[in-house]
């Protein structure tokens, strides 16, 4: 039995997520972890700031965000800045934390605690291996520091330019999601009567705006999928202005925070997605098609086209795009697209905590 200290960030809903299924997993196989939040061990509630200036700039002012993410977190030529300053004043305390639970190994889940962990270790600060889940599609370079022992990747395609890149060890774990995300879970039919009632013979679309209900013309997107036969199911998370908002666009129904996704997801024809977080591999698992349309600046944007990439997911450019492909993926001819296999996180992370 081993003890994993996962570093997460309250970041949206995903990382958390991610954070959560992997501490069950590792549970569920006989070792024990524990959970801290990187932006909690900033000092004077610097990781609350970031968090709600982070908020803000994608809600309100995305061109900043977009030039945040150029600047920090795009590869480039030159001088680039980075998250040193910030990972810098978080040592100490993950070293305590580190020290006081007895852990034999730490999971970063969010690239600011890749970075804390690959600077302690490069220093020999960290005694003990640190392993990053990367949660992304398009990697970007702050999840990615030489320091750390393992990176674990959503695909094998993933890994692999994870080790062209840092010539460090990398692997394929697969999306680190819960079991009831499958085809056909328990709350299908619920959803189903409840979607039927609102849309008729509308086919359900759900329009996905994250944990934090953010997007760019979300409105406009919606009277799109309504004025082409199908009924909007706004996903608007935690953001209460917004479903009041997309309520008041005719022919939508607008959701505030669902519990249960897989249900939800299984009663949609398809899943329009402008972030490639976990909602789109959510639909994936439980086997919805996904369209990225109008994503969100930096990470959103690259991540989607990333998926489109893989063949994952399909992406559309415009609004006439968006339609062809919801037709063409919700006529039921549509050829599946490839699937996301679900690898094993446990086995290497048990051999990289192991006693030496």
């Amino acid at each position: 039995m081993s003890r994993l200290l996962v570093v997460s960030a309250s970041m949206g809903a995903g990382h958390d997520a991610v954070a959560v299924e992997l501490a069950r997993r590792l549970r569920t196989a006989g070792h024990e972890t524990l959970h801290t939040d990187v932006l909690e061990l900033l000092p004077a509630r610097i990781g609350a700031g970031l968090r709600g200036f982070y908020r803000s700039s994608i809600r309100h002012v995305p061109l900043v965000y977009a030039g945040i993410y150029a600047a920090f977190f795009r590869a480039g030529g030159g001088p680039r800045p980075g998250s040193t300053p910030l990972a810098a004043l978080a040592e100490d305390r993950l070293r305590t934390e580190v020290a006081d639970g007895h852990a034999d190994a730490v999971v970063a889940v969010f690239h600011l605690a890749a970075q804390l962990t690959g600077r302690l270790r490069a220093r020999g600060r960290l005694a003990v291996p640190s392993a990053v889940v990367i949660t992304d599609f398009a990697v970007h370079r702050q999840w990615l520091h030489r320091g750390n022992d393992l990176h674990l990747c959503l695909t094998e395609e993933i890994a692999q330019d994870v080790r062209h890149r840092l010539g460090r060890p990398a692997t394929a774990c697969g999306p680190l999601l819960p079991d009831r995300f499958r085809p056909h879970p328990a709350g299908e039919s619920y959803w189903r009567r409840r979607l039927t009632s609102a849309a008729g013979r509308r086919p359900p679309v759900l329009l996905s705006a994250g944990a934090w209900g953010v997007g760019s013309r979300l409105d406009a997107t919606a009277r799109l999928l309504s004025r082409a036969g199908y009924l909007p199911v706004a996903l608007c998370g935690r953001n209460e202005r917004l479903r009041r908002a997309l309520a008041e666009v005719p022919g939508t129904l607008a959701l505030g925070w669902v519990n249960d996704m897989p249900g939800l997801l299984a009663a949609c024809s398809a899943v329009v997605d402008n972030a490639a977080g976990q909602t789109a591999l959510e639909a994936l698992a439980v086997g919805v098609p996904v369209i990225g349309y109008r994503p969100i600046p930096g990470h959103g944007a690259e991540g989607v086209r990333r998926m489109a990439a893989l063949g994952l997911t399909e992406y559309a450019v415009d609004s006439w795009q968006l339609v062809q492909s919801l037709d063409r993926l919700t006529a039921g001819d549509a050829v599946p697209g490839r699937r996301l296999s679900r690898g094993d996180v446990v086995r290497p992370l048990e051999r990289l905590a192991a006693p030496r």
